[in-house]
């Protein structure tokens, strides 16, 4: 699909990708930057664990549930238990079908028992959409569900002078790990509403920032001018894939998917083992009590080589064990890295190969994150 393709969305702020020499490429639907001229993703991705990264997410969606009752009905519908969190905190959670496995991951933000904001996969909206509104309407329930993919912004500021970045703004940083505020930023005489959360994709100390729409662009340049001074860059979604994946972090339609479940994807602690109510539990009540034929683990190039999705991992006798999820090269440890569901008789520390076109790349099984950085700093 070309770069041209009608059928291929733009977010708030694609003139200024373009005209700043970004490498645009697909993701979810929508046309993003994959990288910057002027260093590519392994500059992208040091100036985030080294310094600050600005990233324009603004292509995952965007959805509201309003109205009495919406954080119960939220709860009875997504996996992880919203009683844990109080209002003014987000938390990660999943939407599953009625066999367990995942149609989404995503974060929903708690504003109060009536008014729930999510931030579900660009590609997933109006399937996590419909499918919240399906649930309403079999419950009888008077809620407004609405879906706001185009109605915001979503930025990302990550790495350890991040602080430092939204301090010199002015900008409201909400302290405690997936906790969030509603400001107003007052900036160039005027007051822009934003949402600002601990919280980000990459393993370092970050916000995301979500402002309206129409306010995007003059949030973003204030923000990368100011990653700019603290000796940043604007990064793009190469650089993201690869931050994530040093973490382990899984991503929709790698480690999760309508053919994975969360015990297999080793996101459990996601899931609200005890609520009465989510879907599709009695499915994964039931896989979780018999056991999962197949479990996430981390593989740690031994050989010269760079491992990709989708192939399939050997054991010493050349047998297939399991087949990798995500793969790449890890800038911060010079070595090449993957994710992977394997059998459950794999264990740490096992020798296994990658079959990378015929050819045989040694790796590790070990537990990620590949990298130490405390995500909760």
């Amino acid at each position: 699909m070309s770069e041209n393709s009608p059928a291929l969305l733009h977010g708030p702020l694609h003139d200024w990708h373009v005209g700043h020499g970004a490498k645009m490429a697909e993701f979810g639907g929508w046309l993003m930057p994959l990288q910057y001229d002027g260093g590519g993703v392994v500059a992208e991705h040091t100036a985030v664990r080294s310094a600050v990264g600005l990233f324009d997410v603004s292509h995952l969606g965007k959805a509201a549930i309003r109205g009495a009752g919406a954080a119960e009905f939220a709860n009875r519908a997504l996996a992880n238990d919203l009683n844990r969190i109080q209002p003014g905190s987000a938390q990660y959670t999943l939407a599953l079908t009625e066999s367990g496995t995942v149609t989404d991951d995503l974060i929903a933000y708690l504003r109060g028992a009536d008014d729930l904001f999510l931030i579900p996969n660009a590609a997933n909206t109006a399937v996590v959409v419909a499918d919240l509104v399906a649930a309403r309407d079999a419950e009888g329930a008077e809620l407004a569900i609405e879906d706001l993919h185009r109605s915001f912004g979503v930025f990302a500021v990550q790495g350890p002078k991040s602080a430092e970045v939204l301090a010199e703004l002015g900008l409201a940083q909400p302290e405690e790990y997936m906790s969030f505020v509603d400001t107003t930023w007052a900036h160039g005489g005027t007051g822009i509403p934003l949402t600002i959360c601990r919280t980000g994709y990459t393993g370092e100390h970050g916000y995301e920032i979500v402002p309206r729409w129409e306010d995007a662009l003059v949030v973003w340049e204030a923000l990368a001018a100011a990653v700019a001074r603290h000796g940043g860059r604007a990064a793009g979604l190469g650089a993201r894939d690869t931050l994530r994946t040093e973490m382990g972090y899984a991503l929709h339609g790698h480690e999760l998917s309508t053919d994975i479940t969360p015990v297999e994807a080793g996101v459990g602690w996601a899931v609200g083992w005890t609520k009465e109510a989510f879907w599709g539990r009695e499915a994964l009540l039931a896989q979780k009590a018999a056991g999962a034929p197949r479990k996430a683990v981390g593989l740690l190039a031994t050989e010269r080589g760079v491992p990709r999705a989708g192939v399939n991992v050997l054991d010493a006798d050349g047998a297939v064990v399991g087949e990798t999820t995500s793969g790449t090269f890890s800038p911060t440890l010079a070595n090449g890295i993957a994710l992977a569901l394997v059998a459950p008789s794999v264990q740490l520390g096992d020798t296994l190969a990658l079959d990378i076109r015929g050819r045989r790349l040694g790796v590790t099984v070990v537990k990620p994150p590949f990298v130490e950085v405390n995500v909760k700093d």
